[in-house]
C-alpha cells in the first residue's frame, strides 16, 4: 500500500509475455513479494479498486472521492468521441436498464452473461465495432456505476459500485478546484520533479483544469517548491516543482544517504511512462516495439529497460516460456555510456535471475545477442 500512494495508479495491460504489467512494477520496487497479497488488496479487502488514471489502473480506494469528478461528469461532451458516447448511452436507455438491473439481481456477472438489448450498435473502425454490451459497462465503469469486482485471467466480472465498493469509502463531493489540487500533488508526488505539463500528463492525465492556478496556490500554503536543475553549469528552461514532503528525500540524496539499486522496468512503469520526460531526464529514448513490424523492431517486442541506480543503462528483450519454465533473454541492448565494470555486470545478472526467481524459479535461457561482459555473467 505504501508503494501504490507513491505512484497513485498502477497501470492495467492484457500483454503477459514475462508477467503482467502492474506486477512487474511492484517487483521492480518492493523485490520478489507474494502476489497473493496483492489479489487480497484488491479484492478481499477492497483498499485497490479499478479504474481510469492515464489509462486502465489500479487505484487506491481512499482516493475514491479524486475519480469521482470524472465519475460524475462523464461524459463531459468537451470532445467529439464523449459527445458521441452521450449520444450513444442516450439512444440505449434499454440496454443500460438491463445490465443495471442484471447486476443488482444477479451480480457479480461476465460481459457474456448480459443481453445485447441495444436499439443502436456502437459504430467504430476498431475492436469496438458492434461490441454494445462492451461499451455499455465500459461507460457505466467510467460514470463510476460498476466496477471490476473480479478477474478471472483478463476476463472481468462485474457488479455494481454500491454492492461492491466498502462501507468506508470516502465518499466526499469535492469541488473541481479541490480534486485538482489533490490530484496534482498526487502527481508530483509519483514523480518527484516535474513541470506543469509532467504533472498534467501523469496520474490523471488531461484532468488538470485550472493547474497553473492551483499550483501558485500550492506554492503559497508552502506545499510545493520551485525547483532549479543546473547540468554542467547550465540552468534546465521552464519551472521545475518539487513537493515539500519530498524534500527530506533530497536531502539524503545530497548526503550520499542512498544505496542504489539495480532493477529491470514494466514497458509501462510509472517512472518511464511519460516517454518524452523519460528522455529529457535520463537521456534515454524508449518506446515499446510490440505493434511494430518485426523487420523494423530494435529491440524486440518487449524489452524491459534496465535501471542501475539513478540511471537507464539498456534493454533486456525477455519473454517468459512457461511451459519449459525458462526465462528466455532473446537480446540484451547495453547504451553506449553503459559501465563496463565487472560491479555493473554482476548487477544486471543478479536483477535478471532475481526477476526469474519471481516468476516462479524460472532458469534463464540466453538465446540471442548479449553484450560479451554481460554474457559471461550471465553464466
Amino acid at each position: 500500500m505504501e508503494v501504490a500512494r507513491d505512484l497513485g495508479c498502477l497501470q492495467l495491460d492484457p500483454v503477459n509475455v514475462v508477467e503482467r504489467s502492474h506486477r512487474l512494477v511492484l517487483w521492480s520496487r518492493l523485490g520478489p513479494y507474494p502476489t497473493d497479497q496483492l489479489e487480497r488488496l484488491r479484492w478481499d479487502e477492497r483498499r485497490l479498486f479499478d479504474y481510469w488514471a492515464h489509462a486502465a489502473s489500479i487505484v487506491l480506494t481512499e482516493d475514491y472521492p479524486i475519480h469521482r469528478l470524472m465519475m460524475r461528469t462523464y461524459p463531459s461532451e468537451r470532445t467529439i468521441y464523449s459527445r458521441r458516447a452521450a449520444d450513444w448511452i442516450k439512444e440505449n436507455q434499454g440496454l443500460r436498464r438491463h445490465v443495471v438491473s442484471a447486476l443488482r439481481r444477479r451480480g457479480p456477472l461476465r460481459m457474456r452473461d448480459l443481453e445485447d438489448r441495444s436499439d443502436a450498435s456502437w459504430r467504430s473502425p476498431g475492436w469496438t465495432n458492434e461490441r454494445n454490451v462492451s461499451q455499455m459497462l465500459h461507460f457505466l465503469w467510467f460514470q463510476g456505476k460498476v466496477v471490476v469486482a473480479r478477474r478471472t485471467g483478463v476476463e472481468r466480472w462485474w457488479d455494481l459500485a454500491g454492492n461492491w465498493l466498502p462501507e468506508w469509502t470516502p465518499k466526499d463531493r469535492l469541488s473541481e478546484q479541490e480534486v485538482v489540487r489533490r490530484a496534482a500533488q498526487r502527481s508530483l508526488r509519483a514523480l518527484g520533479l516535474g513541470t506543469t505539463k509532467h504533472i498534467d500528463r501523469h496520474f490523471t492525465v488531461g484532468r488538470y483544469p485550472g493547474l497553473p492556478k492551483v499550483l501558485a496556490a500550492l506554492i503559497r500554503e508552502g506545499r510545493i517548491e520551485r525547483a532549479r536543475i543546473e547540468e554542467d553549469g547550465v540552468t534546465w528552461p521552464g519551472d521545475w516543482f518539487v513537493h515539500t514532503d519530498d524534500l527530506p528525500a533530497l536531502e539524503r540524496l545530497e548526503k550520499d544517504d542512498w544505496e542504489p539499486r539495480t532493477t529491470l522496468l514494466s514497458p509501462f512503469d510509472n517512472l518511464i511512462i511519460d516517454r518524452a520526460r523519460t528522455e529529457r531526464l535520463f537521456g534515454f529514448r524508449y518506446r515499446m516495439e510490440i505493434y511494430v513490424p518485426k523487420s523494423k523492431r530494435q529491440f524486440g517486442p518487449y524489452a524491459l529497460p534496465i535501471l542501475l541506480g539513478d540511471r537507464l543503462i539498456g534493454q533486456v528483450d525477455t519473454s517468459m516460456d512457461r511451459r519449459r519454465g525458462r526465462l528466455r533473454l532473446n537480446a540484451i541492448h547495453a547504451t553506449p555510456d553503459a559501465p563496463a565494470g565487472v560491479r555493473t555486470t554482476r548487477a544486471v545478472a543478479r536483477a535478471i535471475e532475481a526477476l526469474a526467481a519471481f516468476l516462479g524459479g524460472a532458469e534463464v535461457e540466453v538465446t540471442g545477442p548479449v553484450p560479451e561482459r554481460w554474457r559471461r555473467a550471465l553464466g
